[in-house]
């Protein structure tokens, strides 16, 4: 069984940063892609940032640009999201996901493994 895990949430004011990590254990496997999504209260899970280890690029949903990094390892199966300049409408349940079968994967349907989440919040 392949378990993701984030950390590195948690609240931080209007303008400040965190940078999220997720590490993957359990059983071994071979990513195409990996990235994060969030998901605020009442609103569907949105996608923010992937990285594709096939093409060696990242993306990134455009609220986010110039203010996200994705980085992370592709032989440890590793994701960071570094979030600079924080927002209060950035407030939600940030996801890691990895995708086996999609190489730029930007809906969550094109990923096979989720963690369970970790909450950022940002207050203005």
């Amino acid at each position: 069984q392949v378990q993701l895990v984030e950390s590195g949430g948690g609240l931080v004011q209007a303008g400040g940063s965190l940078r999220l990590s997720c590490a993957a254990s359990g059983r071994t496997f071979s990513s195409l892609a990996m990235g994060w999504f969030r998901q605020a209260p009442g609103k569907e899970r949105e996608f923010v940032a992937a990285i594709s280890w096939s093409y060696g690029n990242t993306y990134y949903t455009d609220s986010v640009k110039g203010r996200f990094t994705i980085s992370g390892d592709n032989a440890k199966n590793t994701v960071h999201l570094q979030m600079n300049s924080l927002k209060p409408e950035d407030t939600a349940v940030y996801y890691c996901a990895a995708s086996t079968i999609v190489v730029v994967p930007t809906t969550p349907g094109q990923y096979t493994y989720w963690g369970q989440g970790t909450q950022v919040t940002v207050s203005s």
